[in-house]
């Protein structure tokens, strides 16, 4: 069995030897598995929640679909496509927006830090959160579920998005009577490495400090020996744990080279050394990749050109024909062909019918007649229509001729005629 796996990139900023070690590489190693299907996607939908600088949002999608590139992603190999490219995303999202709980979507993590944020600043509990912010599973839910994903590799603090994936496709699942979705689950990854930045805490943009993946030589040495270290000297040992520089080494290191560096910091090497020897590892296997990636950015005709590709032949694969699918399961459906798909009408056959009615004596009385109009049952007079009424209801249950022995009523007709037409009355009761 192939598995589809899927993996998005939101489009905001710049790449940074944290992405490429945590994400990139690791990514795209799997992309090589023969039983795997791989899809790329450039999350420019989910950027615009972030950010609105138009300008910077096209620099950014140019310079992370160049990064994957660079960085040896084969898009006649693998699905690599961009977000925007496929509409039938955002009607799927509008689906699913359908079936979502709101509830569920109140106990979304980024929804929630930025309430209790308001909260603790004394502000409405909503200011200043968008709509996008709140529905942001939603619009990843549809980015999963379009593909029927199987797995998404994701870290700790995105597992909910998928569990609250699995609950939108299983909730439409139920609602329209069939499985049309695979409920894809998260691929966690433990042994990816998190990079620390130059403060020694981990590389984040929001931390202001990353290193950029594809900065040239001099900035990259620069922002190197710029990493904070300790006061140890030359000749003192130096800890590997918890070393910043130690743990950039090891990223991208063999394990005989980590080893080397390892026993380098056990004799006392100085930082100045320890950065070098870091920036020539890094230089080494960034070099190559850099002279691709900046081809690559001096030619953004031909990014739009493999992104389009891949966004057209991927719908005309699988997005098209299954929103198609899922447009006739919610009722999207061609007018023109409402005769011939419309539920024929069905004749019922004519049921005995008990009719009550009021004399000119004033009592009251009930008949049960056939099909026909023929009487099979005349009752005699009641007081009220109450009395009529439960026998009526008491004969509506006979099922032997000794049930129907009353003299409130005389039967005109054999008892297993009478016995017929109540057992037809029931069996139209029970089917209705």
């Amino acid at each position: 069995m192939t598995t589809r796996v899927l993996t998005g990139i939101t489009t905001s900023g710049t790449p940074h030897l944290g992405n490429y070690v945590g994400a990139v590489r690791p990514a795209i190693a799997a992309s090589h598995a023969a039983d795997a299907e791989s899809f790329y996607f450039l999350a420019d939908l989910h950027s615009l929640i972030k950010a609105q600088d138009p300008a910077r949002t096209q620099r950014s999608t140019l310079e992370i679909a160049a990064t994957w590139l660079a960085a040896g992603l084969e898009p006649d190999k693998v699905w690599f496509y961009r977000q925007s490219d496929v509409p039938e995303i955002s009607e799927l999202t509008w689906f699913l927006t359908c079936v979502a709980g709101k509830g569920i979507l109140n106990r979304a993590h980024a929804y929630k830090a930025a309430v209790d944020k308001n909260t603790a600043e004394g502000e409405d509990a909503d200011a200043g959160i968008t709509a996008g912010l709140f529905m942001y599973p939603v619009l990843m839910a549809a980015d999963i579920l379009l593909f029927n994903a199987h797995q998404v590799p994701v870290g700790r603090d995105q597992i909910q998005h998928i569990e609250m994936a699995r609950d939108f496709g299983q909730r439409f699942n139920h609602v329209y009577g069939r499985d049309y979705f695979t409920l894809p689950e998260a691929l966690i990854d433990d042994h990816v490495a998190t990079l620390p930045g130059l403060d020694g805490r981990k590389m984040s943009k929001s931390y202001g400090n990353t290193i950029p993946l594809f900065a040239k030589p001099a900035e990259l040495k620069k922002l190197i020996f710029s990493i904070l270290t300790d006061s140890r000297a030359p000749g003192e040992p130096k800890d590997t744990e918890g070393s910043p520089l130690f743990q950039l080494y090891q990223a991208f290191a063999t394990p005989e080279e980590t080893a080397a560096f390892a026993q380098a910091y056990a004799d006392g090497i100085g930082w100045g050394d320890a950065k070098q020897q870091l920036f020539d590892r890094v230089e080494r296997d960034i070099a190559p990749l850099r002279e691709r990636y900046e081809t690559l950015v001096a030619r953004p005709d031909r990014i739009e050109e493999i992104l389009r590709d891949g966004a057209a032949r991927l719908r005309a694969k699988y997005a098209t024909p299954f929103l198609r699918e899922l447009r006739e399961a919610v009722g999207l459906r061609d007018l023109s062909a409402a005769a011939a798909t419309a539920p024929k009408a069905v004749a019922k056959a004519a049921l005995p019918v008990f009719k009550q009615y009021r004399e000119a004596d004033g009592r009251f009385y009930f008949k049960l007649s056939d099909a026909q109009g023929t009487v099979l049952v005349q009752s005699q007079g009641f007081d009220s229509p109450r009395d009529a009424g439960q026998l009526v209801a008491a004969l509506k249950n006979a099922e032997t001729a000794d049930q129907m022995e009353t003299p409130q009523i005389s039967l005109l007709v054999p008892a297993e005629v009478v016995l017929a037409a109540l057992a037809a009355l029931r069996e139209a009761a029970a089917a209705s």
